[in-house]
Formats: structure tokens, C-alpha cells, sequence
């Protein structure tokens, strides 16, 4: 009942003099000012920290998914500097394999002798025109030799070993007078020399370009 005196008195309260207001409207009064002093506060002040803050927290998790992908390249990039090193030795291992210019006569040598000393007997040994590809020049040598099928096979197998890389294709083995002859094109390469190298480049530069 003084609860429901009390609101019926908020009629005639004078808003001039809040010192006579009875203690409910000194409530209310008091809670409808921290509600207007929170809006204005949210407003004016505290929605911008809040944007603020937002925005850090969107940079901050830019900068650890920026930091994650680093780490893992910085993980990954002793395994490629390792792989990168091997992959160079292993090219400098296969390019000692290759002849240079002034080695192919040897090479060529070296492929008759390994055919004299199985005892085979050449009808051809041919070399053909070399073809350029790259750093690499590949050089065809159209073969013919006669024997046995055992030293054609050693024959064969002596090439495989020899220390530069020369490969034999287009193998066919027919009868020939009581043997067996071998027809094949054997391919070795060599690497361009720095003048044949300089000489491709201008070769392959468009007409009117500054050398």
C-alpha cells in the first residue's frame, strides 16, 4: 500500500526541488541517469575503444596466420638449401660425365676400341651431325659391327660403362655369313663450350636486338 502512495505521489513531485521527491522517484531518478550516462558513454566514447579494439584483434590474428606461414618457411628452408645442394652435385656429377669438345675424338676412340677389343668387327662407324639442345650438344654415330652373340653382348655392355654417357638405340641383330650383325646408332653428348654457348644466344636473339 506505501508502495502504491509512493507512485501515485511521482504526479506531484516539483522537478525544481529533487531534495522533496520521495525515495522512489529518487530511484528511478538515479537509474534513468546511469542509463542515459551509459548510452552516452557507449556513444561518444567507449564505441570507438570497442572498434578499436576489433580491429586490433583482426590485425592481431593477420600477424600470427603472417608469422605461422614464416615459420614454416623458415622450417623449410634448410631442407630446400640441402636438397638444392645435392640436386647441384648430382648435376655436376652427371656434367663431368659429359664430354667437352676437345674430348670427343677420345670418346669416339674409345667406342672403336671397346668394338676391336671383343674382337667384333666394324663394317660401319658413321658419325652424324650433332644436335644442338640446350647447354648440350647430342652426337648420332651410326654403328655396323659383326661376331658372335656373346661378345655383342659384352660389346654392348662395355659401352654402358664407359666413364662418359653413350647410349645405344635403334638395335637390331640380324644373321650375317655364320655371325650376327649389329646395327645401332650410339648417342653420347658433350656440354657447349662459353663460345658456342655466346654463339647460340646470338643466334636466337631476334633481329635489331642490342648485343
Amino acid at each position: 500500500m506505501k508502495l502504491l502512495e509512493e507512485l501515485k505521489n511521482l504526479k506531484n513531485i516539483n522537478p525544481k526541488n529533487p531534495g522533496s521527491w520521495p525515495w522512489v522517484a529518487k530511484l528511478l531518478a538515479c537509474v534513468a541517469i546511469c542509463i542515459v550516462v551509459l548510452i552516452l558513454g557507449y556513444v561518444f566514447d567507449w564505441q570507438d575503444q570497442l572498434d578499436t579494439l576489433s580491429n586490433a584483434k583482426q590485425e592481431e590474428g593477420k600477424l600470427k596466420d603472417e608469422f605461422l606461414v614464416k615459420k614454416k618457411q623458415a622450417i623449410n628452408l634448410d631442407i630446400i638449401k640441402k636438397q638444392l645442394t645435392e640436386t647441384q652435385q648430382s648435376f655436376g656429377a652427371l656434367l663431368k660425365q659429359l664430354p667437352n669438345k676437345s674430348e670427343m675424338d677420345a670418346l669416339l676412340t674409345d667406342i672403336n676400341q671397346a668394338g676391336l677389343g671383343r674382337g667384333l668387327q666394324f663394317e660401319l662407324f658413321r658419325p652424324g651431325a650433332e644436335v644442338v639442345n640446350g647447354v648440350f650438344a647430342e652426337q648420332p654415330i651410326t654403328i655396323r659391327v659383326t661376331g658372335n652373340y656373346d661378345d655383342l653382348g659384352r660389346f654392348s655392355s662395355d659401352i654402358s660403362q664407359l666413364p662418359r654417357i653413350v647410349a645405344l638405340n635403334d638395335i637390331s641383330v640380324t644373321p650375317s655369313g655364320g655371325q650376327l650383325a649389329m646395327d645401332a646408332t650410339a648417342k653420347t653428348y658433350r656440354y657447349l663450350d662459353e663460345d658456342e654457348l655466346a654463339e647460340q644466344k646470338k643466334a636466337a636473339a631476334p633481329a635489331g636486338a642490342k648485343k
